[in-house]
């Protein structure tokens, strides 16, 4: 079976920025991948691509076999995406809008699946109504349903859950759980990097338009970032300055709390406190965290700074 995404030698320049160079990824079909990456890093422009919204300069770019250029009808047929900006006609019902969008893909007996995503997404009871009258996580769902409603077998979701409340998180991802039970391939862009963590297979981390990691979840989490250790204190009196001996391993320190990072290998939480007691400082509680997705992220994207 062909890789749900192929992306080969990718280039995309702007006037004044080399915004992709060289990227090459694939994606493998039923899987739950996610793409990461700060502000600016390349994403935006990487999945414009693949939607054939936007056009590169060097490489190729395939979905499910299918090229975004050459064939590039039956690929935008079998890619939904869901965009992170809130984008609605504020002339029609949330039913017509999905309807308009199942004609946009030549499909004029789509009620059944209509009705099945506008439960899906507890969008039922709004189906009359105008889009402009909805809340913006009311907005959400029906674009992801515009997404859908083609039947895509690949689907983009960028920042889905960006400005929505914690119970419609919840709701959503409950819902693409599902979709990816049922077969989807489901490729996510998020700043939240705990969702990324629980719900995905694979991630790819992008930086200033190159790839600079890709792999298993556990896989990046068993790196060196993922030896690491997180030591958080608290001591009974405010600290001025990290106690010497152990200032390089500090990594914040905010009066009585103070936060270190040691290397599972190497250091000892014993010698640590028994620095802290020859300095005369007393801890008053301690707590222990792994590293998780976050500080690998961190240290990936730190490591291409200047």
């Amino acid at each position: 079976m062909a890789d749900a995404i192929r992306i080969e030698g990718l280039h995309k320049h702007y006037p004044s920025v080399h915004a992709l160079k060289g990227v090459s990824l694939s994606v493998r079909s039923g899987e739950f991948f996610g793409l990461l990456g700060p502000n600016g890093a390349g994403k935006s422009t990487l999945i414009s691509i693949v939607a054939g919204l936007t056009r590169f300069d060097q490489g190729r770019v395939a979905v499910l076999g299918r090229d975004v250029v050459g064939d590039y009808r039956d690929a935008r047929r079998l890619l939904g995406v869901v965009p992170q900006e809130v984008v609605f006609d504020p002339f029609f019902t949330v039913r017509e809008v999905l309807r308009i969008q199942s004609g946009y893909f030549g499909l004029r007996r789509n009620e059944a699946w209509i009705d099945e995503l506008l439960d899906a997404l507890m969008l039922t009871e709004k189906a009359h109504a105008n889009m402009r009258a909805l809340s913006g996580g009311m907005k959400r769902r029906v674009m992801i349903a515009q997404a859908l409603v083609h039947k895509p077998e690949v689907v983009i979701l960028d920042e889905p859950t960006a400005g929505v409340d914690v119970e419609l998180r919840k709701s959503l991802w409950a819902f693409v759980r599902r979709l990816h039970a049922s077969g989807h391939t489901i490729i996510l862009t998020t700043h939240y990097l705990e969702e990324a963590e629980a719900l995905c297979e694979r991630i790819a981390i992008i930086d200033r338009g190159e790839l600079v990691a890709l792999d298993t979840t556990q896989a990046l989490m068993a790196r060196g970032i993922g030896r690491t250790l997180r030591l958080c204190l608290t001591t009974a009196q405010p600290l001025a300055e990290p106690p010497p001996g152990l200032a390089p391993k500090v990594r914040r320190l905010d009066g009585n709390r103070m936060e270190l990072e040691l290397t599972k290998d190497t250091d000892s939480i014993i010698r640590v406190l028994d620095a802290l007691r020859a300095q005369g400082i007393e801890v008053t509680d301690l707590a222990m965290e792994e590293a998780d997705l976050e500080d690998v992220f961190v240290e990936l994207t730190r490591r291409q700074r200047p």
